[in-house]
């Protein structure tokens, strides 16, 4: 099974399951910048907590824009 991280701005706990799914699992693994549009190569994408978008403003409102979430919802 081949697994994405999303990586949004301020996003922290991405590394705690990269680190898992690697090290632990030997799971594939990458890491996705939020700017990505296609996420066709992976079986499972991760949402990671954290403080996207320096916690500001309603950060799901945020991060929904980001063009990655078009390929989430497909």
């Amino acid at each position: 099974m081949r697994f994405g991280i999303l990586v949004f701005p301020g996003t922290w706990s991405d590394m705690d399951f990269h680190h898992v799914l690697d090290k632990v699992y030997g799971q594939p693994v990458e890491y996705v910048w939020h700017k990505e549009t296609d996420l066709s190569k992976f079986d499972c994408v991760i949402l990671p907590g954290g403080f996207s978008y320096g916690d500001y403003l309603r950060v799901g409102a945020i991060a929904r824009f980001s063009p990655v979430m078009s390929a989430v919802e497909r």
